[in-house]
C-alpha cells in the first residue's frame, strides 16, 4: 500500500490506463481478504473542488476578467503543477473568497428584509403615536386598515352613542386602504370590533418594534446604509484577490486531478498491506506501462479481452491527422462497439467531399481556413474544439477546391464588383468547369452517383466484417446478390445484356427465402424485394441535397450581390454584398454539417455501422485552465 499512492500519480502522468471496479469473486477466500478503500479523501477532494469553483465564480461575480476571451491556454511545468506551498496558498485564498461570498449573500439577505420593513412601515410614517402602544384594562387601541370606500366617521355613527367613546386617527391611504389608529373605551370595545370587521377592517401589528414609525423608519435607513458599506467593503475585498485568478485557477485544475485519482483510488481493492488494481489500457502502450511497473515491488499481468468481455472494454479510436477531426462526428453519435469498424477513415473522405460539394465556394472555404489556422495555432484548444476547427479546415480546403470549379467566390462578388468599377468590362463569370445554374441537372446526377458509390463502399465493408465473423451466406445473399442487381440494371440500361440482370433476380429469389420455410419464402421474398428497392432507391435520392444545398447557397449569395449593385455605388455594394455574404455563409456554415451528418449517420452507417462502444476514459491529467508540459 506504501506505493500505491506513487503507482496511481505516475499512471495518471502516464495516462494511458483506465481503471476499472475489479469483478467480485466472493467464493475466492483470497478475494474476502480484499476491502474498498474509505472515501474520506474522494469527498475531501470534492470539498476542495467545489471550493475553489465557488471562489472562481466569486471573482467572476466581483472582479471581472476583461477580454482573454481568445487567449491561448498557458502551460505549466508538472513540477509548477504539483507546487505544494502554492496549492495551500491558492487554498486558503479560496476559502477566504468563498467566506466573503457568503457574508456578502448573507447581508442581501439581510438587506431585504430591512427593505420588506421600512416598506411596511411606509404607510404610518405621518403617525405620532408609538407603535409599541397598547391597550389597557380601560382602553382598547388598535393599529389597522380600512378598505379605501369606507368612512370613520360613518361607521361611528352607526355605534349611536357608543360612538362617542370610540376615536380614530388616520395615517394615509393609498388606492386600495386607508391606514388608521383606533382607539375606544373597553365598555363598547367588543361592540366597535364586531362593526369594523364587517366593514373589512384588518389589525395590523408591528413585532418588536418602539417609537413611531417615523423614528424606526430613520433607524432601518441607518442599518440599510451600514449593510450597503459593509457589502462594498465585502466586494472589494473579493475583488482585491484579482490577482490570484492565475493561481486559483491552477489550483482548480490540480483539485479536479485529485478528484479523478481519489475516484480511481476507490475502485481499488487492499488489505491494508497490499492494493489490487484492474483497469483497461492499449495494447500499443504496454511497454510504456511495463517499464512503468517495472521500477516497483509489484506484479501484474495483462491479458486480451475475450468476445464475452466486449461489451464491458472501453472503445479508444486509432486516428491520424486527417481522421482525427472525424472523431466529434464520430462521437456524436455513437462509438462503435469494440471490435468492430473505426468508421473514421471510412467516412472521413466522403464527409470532407461533400461538405465542399454543398459550400462550394472559393471565399467561404478561404474563410473556414483562416479561422482554422488562427484558432488551432493560437488557441491550440483541446477535445472536441481541436476537433471541430481542424474538421473546419479540411471542409474548408474541399470548399475552397469545389469553389473553385464552379467558379464561386462570394457567389458572383468578382464580377458584380468589375461591372461597378467598368460597365465596359468583359469579365462576367470566373473560370468554371460547371455552375449549379446552368449544370443543375448534371450536378443532381453526378451528387446520385456520388451516393451510390458510398452506399456500395459501406455494403462492401458489411460483406468484409460478416465474412470475418463466418457470416458467409448472408454475405453473398445480401450483399453480392444485389451487386449483381446492380451491375445487371447498368448493363441493360446500356443495352449490352440482360443476363446479369436475370442472374440477379434468381438470386434475389434463391437468397430472400433460403432460411425461411413454406409459404414464409413467398412473403420473405416481397418483403426483401420492397424493402431493399425503396431502401436504395430512397438512400441515393437523399444524396440530391448535395445539389440542392450548392444551388441554394449560390442563388443566395448572388442575389445578395445583386441587391448591393442596384444602387450603382462601390460603397453600398461593399455592405450588402458582404453582410448578405456573411449571413449566407453562416446559415450553410451549420446546414452543410447538419445534412452531412445526416447523410453519414443514417445512409452510410446504416450499411455496416454497429454502435454502442464505451468511450476509454483514462486516469490522466486532464485540466480546463492549463496544459501542463511532461
Amino acid at each position: 500500500v506504501g506505493s500505491e499512492m506513487c503507482i496511481r500519480d505516475r499512471l495518471q502522468d502516464l495516462g494511458c490506463v483506465e481503471i476499472d471496479e475489479p469483478e467480485d469473486t466472493g467464493d475466492d477466500p483470497a478475494w474476502a481478504a480484499l476491502a474498498r478503500p474509505s472515501d474520506e479523501a474522494l469527498g475531501e477532494a470534492r470539498e476542495r473542488q467545489s471550493r475553489v469553483s465557488e471562489a472562481l465564480e466569486a471573482l467572476k461575480q466581483y472582479a471581472p476578467e476583461k477580454g482573454g476571451g481568445f487567449s491561448p491556454r498557458p502551460e505549466v511545468t508538472r513540477k509548477q503543477f504539483l507546487d505544494r506551498e502554492a496549492y495551500d496558498r491558492a487554498l486558503r485564498d479560496a476559502g477566504a473568497l468563498c467566506d466573503a461570498r457568503r457574508d456578502i449573500a448573507a447581508l442581501e439577505s439581510d438587506f431585504g428584509k430591512l427593505r420588506a420593513q421600512q416598506a411596511a412601515l411606509a404607510p404610518w410614517l405621518s403617525l405620532e403615536i408609538p407603535l409599541e402602544t397598547a391597550s389597557t384594562p380601560s382602553v382598547t387601541a388598535l393599529f389597522g386598515t380600512l378598505p379605501a370606500g369606507e368612512e370613520p366617521e360613518a361607521l361611528l355613527g352607526e355605534l349611536g352613542q357608543a360612538g362617542e367613546l370610540c376615536s380614530f386617527t388616520s395615517a394615509g391611504r393609498d388606492r386600495n386602504v386607508q391606514y388608521l389608529f383606533f382607539l375606544c373605551h373597553r365598555s363598547v370595545a367588543d361592540q366597535a370590533v364586531e362593526l369594523l370587521q364587517a366593514h373589512g377592517f384588518s389589525r395590523a401589528t408591528f413585532r418588536g418594534l418602539t417609537g413611531t414609525a417615523a423614528e424606526n423608519d430613520r433607524r432601518l435607513q441607518g442599518e440599510l446604509e451600514a449593510n450597503r458599506k459593509a457589502r462594498q467593503a465585502l466586494a472589494e475585498k473579493a475583488a482585491g484577490y484579482a490577482g490570484e485568478r492565475s493561481a486559483l485557477r491552477l489550483c482548480a485544475d490540480r483539485t479536479a486531478q485529485d478528484v479523478r485519482r481519489e475516484t480511481a483510488k476507490a475502485q481499488l481493492r487492499d488489505t491494508g498491506e497490499t492494493f489490487y488494481l484492474a483497469g483497461w489500457f492499449p495494447a500499443e502502450d504496454q511497454g510504456a506501462l511495463k517499464a512503468l511497473l517495472d521500477g516497483y515491488p509489484c506484479a501484474w499481468e495483462s491479458a486480451d479481452p475475450a468476445p464475452e468481455d466486449y461489451p464491458q472494454v472501453p472503445v479508444k479510436l486509432k486516428n491520424n491527422w486527417f481522421t482525427r477531426p472525424l472523431n466529434m462526428v464520430t462521437e456524436m453519435y455513437s462509438l462503435p462497439a469494440y471490435g468492430g469498424v473505426d468508421p473514421n477513415p471510412l467516412m472521413a473522405p466522403f464527409f470532407v467531399l461533400f461538405y465542399g460539394i454543398m459550400l462550394a465556394d472559393m471565399g467561404y472555404g478561404l474563410l473556414m481556413i483562416l479561422a482554422s489556422l488562427i484558432v488551432t495555432r493560437r488557441l491550440k484548444p483541446k477535445g472536441t474544439m481541436d476537433h471541430l476547427f481542424r474538421l473546419m479546415g479540411l471542409c474548408g480546403v474541399s470548399t475552397f477546391a469545389v469553389g473553385a470549379l464552379t467558379g464561386g467566390f462570394f457567389g458572383d462578388f468578382i464580377p458584380q464588383l468589375a461591372k461597378l468599377i467598368d460597365p465596359n468590362t468583359t469579365l462576367t463569370a470566373l473560370p468554371s468547369l460547371f455552375t449549379p445554374l446552368d449544370d443543375t441537372l448534371s450536378i443532381l446526377v453526378g451528387a446520385m452517383c456520388l451516393g451510390f458509390v458510398q452506399i456500395v463502399t459501406g455494403m462492401a465493408i458489411s460483406f468484409v466484417e460478416k465474412l470475418k465473423k463466418g457470416q458467409v451466406m448472408d454475405a453473398v445473399w445480401e450483399e453480392v446478390t444485389w451487386w449483381v442487381v446492380f451491375l445487371g440494371a447498368g448493363l441493360a440500361i446500356l443495352g449490352v445484356t440482360k443476363i446479369v440482370l436475370i442472374v440477379g433476380g434468381v438470386m434475389i429469389l434463391v437468397g430472400s427465402g433460403w432460411n425461411a420455410k413454406g409459404f414464409g419464402k413467398v412473403t420473405a421474398v416481397f418483403g426483401s424485394l420492397y424493402n431493399h428497392i425503396t431502401g436504395y432507391f430512397g438512400d441515393i435520392l437523399s444524396y440530391s441535397r448535395l445539389m440542392a444545398l450548392m444551388l441554394a447557397g449560390s442563388v443566395i449569395a448572388q442575389v445578395f450581390n445583386t441587391l448591393g449593385a442596384i444602387p450603382g455605388n462601390i460603397f453600398l455594394f461593399l455592405i450588402i454584398s458582404l453582410a448578405g455574404n456573411a449571413l449566407n455563409f453562416a446559415l450553410n456554415l451549420l446546414g452543410c454539417y447538419v445534412h452531412d451528418l445526416r447523410l453519414q449517420c443514417l445512409e452510410y452507417f446504416g450499411k455496416f455501422y454497429e454502435d454502442g462502444g464505451k468511450p476509454f476514459r483514462p486516469l490522466d491529467l486532464n485540466t480546463k485552465y492549463y496544459n501542463v508540459v511532461k
